[in-house]
């Protein structure tokens, strides 16, 4: 089991262990302490969190930045991809595509989804994986969807 997914497990069954884990993910990787995400779901091939529309990450419209947005689409595909991936092999982003559907008007719910079959996949040198990504304002509506492409590779000394 991962780090991440163990952790996950342990703080999220606990009072305000949600709350831990999100803190703890953000300072793997500073940047995503900007947009402060609350991890709902972690598990293998799922991971939700939810960034709440506050001022500080607003645009000059008073809806959610699109940059925040994808700050929070990338945390959430890491805490998947952290969750899935077999210990024998090693991940890295190579892309984004993103497209804004909606006005981001509400707190926001960031979820990645990938298939168990893809983490799996021959591996050789190494190959690309596309994580499905979508944000939902509180109503149901998708406001940006797409997807981040990750380069899978042999972990070094597996």
């Amino acid at each position: 089991m991962s780090d991440v997914l163990d952790l996950w497990r342990k703080t999220s069954a606990l009072p305000l262990g949600a709350r831990v884990f999100s803190l703890a993910f953000s300072q793997k990787a500073p940047y995503f302490a900007s947009i402060r995400p609350r991890f709902t779901v972690v598990e293998p091939n799922r991971a939700e969190l939810v960034v709440r529309k506050r001022r500080a990450v607003q645009n000059h419209l008073g809806t959610v930045h699109a940059i925040a947005l994808c700050n929070g689409l990338e945390a959430a595909m890491g805490a998947l991809a952290e969750a899935s991936i077999p210990r024998e092999r090693r991940w890295i982003p190579k892309g984004m595509e993103v497209a804004y559907t909606a006005k981001a008007t509400t707190d926001i719910t960031c979820i990645a989804e990938t298939d168990p079959e893809q983490w799996t996949a021959p591996l050789r040198d190494g190959y690309e994986l596309p994580v499905r990504v979508r944000g939902v304002r509180a109503d149901g509506t998708v406001v940006v969807e797409g997807t981040i492409r990750l380069w899978v590779s042999p972990r070094r000394g597996a």
